[in-house]
This record gives structure tokens, C-alpha cells and sequence, in this order.
């Protein structure tokens, strides 16, 4: 699902150029497609239940908050912005869980064929060898397949509504809130990918303008065709008999629709393998096919070794750590400037964002921890809300927008810092013990390699800048 990431991209892309709009619906279907009829959601608590739309809307709703937080440099994704704010240490470290998200999305692809995981590893080959030889032919496939997947969610939503049952909805939320919010931590798999966007802003005409119209305009759309397959599938059969392997496919089999499997199974496959295609283009046109085959390469291994149950949760907390990390980058953004804060605003500044931190976390192990009483929330929330309440009056900003802003500062990064680490809290510990793991893996990377090569960079840069200044001063002399 991650290598949808690709896919969401291309519908971004698409929604920047007005020449291009309709291409959006195209691009932008694959990804769902695939996701919904070829995605195994049993590895996901509670995943197919009537509250199913409601998530998947929350989904949307932080994920497009997650998005408009940027505040917008030239170009760059994540690590752009949290190196700039943050410094290159914590951009390293997003680095590391950006680079983990993209290779385990790209496993979830080929692990849709089937629990034989070396078809898997074939399959990861076969796109990785035509994506290197032909970048027409890559092209021309994506179109057709983008007709195909239109084709199949309309036939999904009409078919499924006809057979739709209002009964199926009686028991609208059957494994309590708690369900909901453990499979809400995990269902953010589906989203991953979007944050690309912010990679193509130099090749836009208009950043200020066109950003924020293809980031609202793609969740707009992706967000709509993912509620409508949700509850057309709950509507078509209890959510007992969802087959969490095939949903639709079954689905449609429940119904006496045995036909109608062929189709949804026929556009999942095109789903599968084109997301994976398009990752990778010829080495004419400028891209680096070593990259595209060091990455399919380390796919490959996780698809053989591993099962998307085990992933999916480590998926989402380097999802969710990165978007908490971009949050908080905002607000220094907004807050501090180098030479121009004062030490006693710099100190509120650091003290605010160490209460909000801490009374998520607090709230977030509340959660995780499985009691039931409110008395703790009661006192973390409004913690919270404080901290955030006095960063808002006691600290003034220090860099307002110049074109487009982030609106709602500090109210909105604050209530995504929470939200995120909230969800946190409600994913396993193993998880967050492989996450521990991969994360030490970085540290050691970094203090071994990582920051030798920064501090060279570093010094190379300011040499560089110092001659630049004495030839100045020389011609102007």
C-alpha cells in the first residue's frame, strides 16, 4: 500500500496541472483499487466494521491537517523541512522511518499475490526489470490501467449498493471505542504516501496556490471513494462474514454475484502491479535505476522473510512519529528565529512544547495502558490545552507566513502532536520493541558515518562561503 505512495503522487501531480485534472481520478483510483479489493485487512484489529467510514474520514482529516502544517520551503519532503527547523540529527532519524515507510509499503504490494512469498519476490523482479527498459511502454500500461480501475470502483460502488442491506448496520459499533481507535492506529497505513507532495513544489508555477489546492483537492477525492467502498461493503454483508483476505471479492460471492469476483480480483491484480511500476522509470530520462534496484532489492527480502501482519504496525509508528516530528518543527518555525528571539521567549518556547510532549505522552499511556477511568485524562487534557493556551498569548511569533499559512498556529500543530502520539499509544509494544530496534540502527549508522559526513559538509559549506565573500570583496575593490 505504501508503494501507493507513488500512486498518490502522480494524483497530486495531476491535480497541480489544470491540463491534467482528469488524470487525478485515474491515478488516484489505482491506489484505492488495489488497497480495498487486494489489501489482506486481517492483519488489522477491527477492520471491517460499520464505523469503518468513520475512521477512514478521521484518516483523511489529520492526514490533510498533517499537510497543511508545512510551511512550504522551495522544495523537499519531510526531511527537508525538519532539517531546516530541527536540525540534522532529527532530519536523519526521519530519513531512517522514511525510508522504512517506502520499503515496507512496497512489500505490501507484491504480499497481496498470495502467503507464497517467493511469488512475491518474483513479482517485485518482473516490475522492477520492465520499469528499467521502458519508460513509453510503463506509461502507456498506467493509462490503460487507470481506465480499468475507474471501471472497477464504479462497478464496486453500483453493484454493492444494489445489493446494500441497512440491517448489516445494526450493530454499528461492536468492539467499543477502544476497536475503533486500535484499528484507527493501524488503518493509517492506507494513507502514507500524500507527504510526497510537498517534493514537486519547485515545479509548480504558483506554490503558494497550487499546493495546498492539489493537497485539499487529492484527500478530497481519495478520502471520498475510500468512505464510499467502505460502507458499500459493509452494507453488502455482516461484517462477521467479511473476508478479511478478499473482502470485495467474497463480498460479491455472499450476494450470489459470483461473477462480479472475477472483475473486483481482475482490477485489484492491475492495482498491485502497476503502483509497483510506476516507482521506477528508464535511466534516459534521468532517473536512477541503481536506486530503483537497491530498493526493489531490500523489498524483495522483507516480502520473502516477512508477512504484512508484522509490518503494518511498524509502518504506522514511523508514520506517525515523522508526522509528530513535522508538527512540532512547525511550531519552532513560527516561534524561533536565530538571533531574533529573545532568551525569555526561547525558554517559554521550550518549556510549552516540553508540557505539550508531556502530557501527550501521558495521555497517549493512559490509553495504552487499558484503564478505563477518566479522572487521568482529565488531568492531562486540560494540561494540554494550557500549554498550548500559553504558547498562543505568552509567546509571540517570531516568522509570520509571507504568502500562504498554516492556519490555526499553535492550535492545530499542538492538536496534531497529540492526536498522533495518541494513536501511538494504542499500537502493541512488540511493535514498538522492532521500532526500538530499527531506530538504534540508525543511531549507530548515524554517530559511525552520518555525522562525520555532516560535520565535512558542514565544513566544506562554510569554506565555500568564505571564499565567495573575499572574491566579493576583491572585485569590489
Amino acid at each position: 500500500m505504501k508503494g501507493s505512495g507513488g500512486e498518490v503522487v502522480r494524483a497530486q501531480r495531476a491535480i497541480f496541472s489544470l491540463r491534467s485534472r482528469s488524470k487525478a481520478w485515474a491515478t488516484t483510483s489505482r491506489h484505492f483499487v488495489r488497497l480495498l479489493c487486494g489489501l489482506r485487512t486481517g492483519s488489522l484489529p477491527d477492520p471491517w466494521t460499520p464505523p469503518r467510514s468513520m475512521r477512514d474520514f478521521r484518516h483523511a482529516l489529520r492526514l490533510l491537517l498533517h499537510r497543511v502544517r508545512r510551511g512550504n520551503p522551495v522544495a523537499g519532503g519531510s526531511f527537508a523541512y525538519l532539517r531546516v527547523e530541527l536540525g540534522d540529527f532529527v532530519a536523519f532519524i526521519g530519513a531512517g522511518n522514511i525510508l522504512l515507510e517506502y520499503v515496507i509499503g512496497a512489500h505490501s504490494l507484491p504480499d497481496d499475490y498470495g502467503h507464497l512469498d517467493p511469488i512475491a519476490v518474483v513479482v517485485v523482479s518482473i516490475i522492477c526489470v520492465l520499469a528499467i527498459l521502458s519508460t513509453k511502454g510503463s506509461s502507456r500500461f498506467n493509462y490503460i490501467a487507470s481506465i480499468v480501475h475507474i471501471v472497477v470502483i464504479l462497478f464496486i460502488i453500483i453493484g454493492g449498493l444494489i445489493n446494500a442491506d441497512t440491517k448489516n448496520y445494526s450493530d454499528f459499533v461492536p468492539n467499543g471505542p477502544r476497536g475503533i481507535f486500535k484499528a484507527s492506529a493501524v488503518l493509517f497505513f492506507a494513507y502514507v504516501g500524500f507527504d510526497a507532495v510537498s517534493t514537486m513544489a519547485e515545479e509548480t508555477k504558483n506554490p503558494a496556490r497550487d499546493i495546498p489546492i492539489g493537497l485539499v483537492g487529492s484527500m478530497t477525492i481519495t478520502t471520498l471513494l475510500y468512505c464510499l467502498l467502505a460502507v458499500t461493503l459493509c452494507l453488502m454483508v455482516p461484517y462477521q462474514q467479511i473476508d478479511p483476505d478478499a473482502p470485495f471479492s467474497v463480498a460479491f460471492q455472499v450476494v450470489g454475484w459470483d461473477w462480479a469476483k472475477y472483475v473486483v480480483a481482475a482490477g485489484a491484480l492491475k492495482g498491485m502491479t502497476t503502483v509497483l511500476l510506476v516507482s521506477a522509470v528508464n535511466a534516459k530520462t534521468g532517473t536512477p535505476v541503481n536506486a530503483t534496484i537497491v530498493m526493489l532489492a531490500a523489498t524483495a527480502i522483507i516480502a520473502f522473510f516477512t508477512n504484512l501482519s508484522i509490518l503494518s504496525n511498524l509502518l504506522s509508528i514511523s508514520t506517525l512519529f515523522i508526522f509528530m516530528l513535522v508538527a512540532l518543527a512547525l511550531l519552532v518555525r513560527r516561534y524561533y528565529v536565530s538571533g531574533m528571539t529573545t532568551s525569555a521567549d526561547r525558554t517559554k518556547l521550550i518549556v510549552c512544547i516540553l508540557v505539550i510532549l508531556g502530557s501527550s505522552v501521558a495521555t497517549a499511556a493512559i490509553w495504552g495502558a487499558g484503564g478505563g477511568g477518566w479522572i487521568g485524562y482529565v488531568i492531562t487534557l486540560p494540561i494540554w490545552f494550557f500549554a498550548t493556551l500559553a504558547l498562543n498569548v505568552f509567546v509571540p511569533q517570531a516568522r509570520p507566513p509571507k504568502l500562504w499559512g498554516v492556519p490555526l498556529v499553535p492550535w492545530l500543530p499542538s492538536a496534531s502532536i497529540l492526536v498522533n502520539i495518541f494513536l501511538l499509544g494504542s499500537i502493541d509494544r512488540a511493535s514498538f520493541v522492532r521500532f526500538g530496534v530499527w531506530t538504534v540502527i540508525l543511531l549507530i549508522y548515524y554517530f559511525l558515518f552520518g555525522l562525520h559526513a555532516s560535520y565535512d559538509t558542514a565544513k566544506e559549506s562554510r569554506e565555500n562561503r568564505a571564499e565567495d565573500g573575499w572574491k566579493g570583496m576583491e572585485e569590489g575593490a
